[in-house]
Parts: C-alpha cells; sequence; structure tokens
C-alpha cells in the first residue's frame, strides 16, 4: 500500500546519473613546461586577489597541471617573487 521512499529516491539519482551532459575538456594554452616558479605571469591567473590557489573546479586544469602549479606557486612564494 505504502511505497518506501528509499527505492523512488535511488531510482531518481540512477537517472540523473544517465542524463548528465560530458564535461568540456579545457582549452590548456600552455605547455606543462611553461609551468615553472619563475613564471610570475602565468601563476597568477591560478591564484586569488588574497593569494590563495584556485582549485582544480575553478581552473579546469589536469591533476598532473595542478599538481605542478602548487608546487610551483609555493616556491615562488618562498622565493618572495610572488605574495
Amino acid at each position: 500500500m505504502y511505497r518506501k521512499k528509499g527505492k523512488d529516491k535511488r531510482r531518481q539519482d540512477s537517472n540523473r546519473q544517465l542524463n548528465r551532459m560530458p564535461r568540456a575538456k579545457p582549452k590548456i594554452d600552455f605547455t606543462f613546461e611553461e609551468i615553472d616558479c619563475r613564471n610570475v605571469t602565468l601563476l597568477r591567473r591560478f591564484v586569488t586577489d588574497q593569494g590563495r590557489l584556485l582549485p582544480r573546479k575553478y581552473t579546469h586544469l589536469p591533476a598532473r597541471y595542478q599538481r605542478k602549479l602548487s608546487r610551483s606557486v609555493k616556491q615562488a612564494r618562498h622565493m618572495l617573487l610572488m605574495r
């Protein structure tokens, strides 16, 4: 007589996953070698005004690029090229 809410919710979740549009590939206009602690103009594109690194959600970079970027920003801060 009464329907359980759990089964309907599971069915709706599975339908949402099927209807999701694929995420667009990011357009990267620089090479992996250009990410360097001395290339401050490139690094500033991925840092907020307060100096925080932007997450991958906003930068749309691959994980490998994001790791290299974070390392380079930290090195630039250490060398006092960035604040």
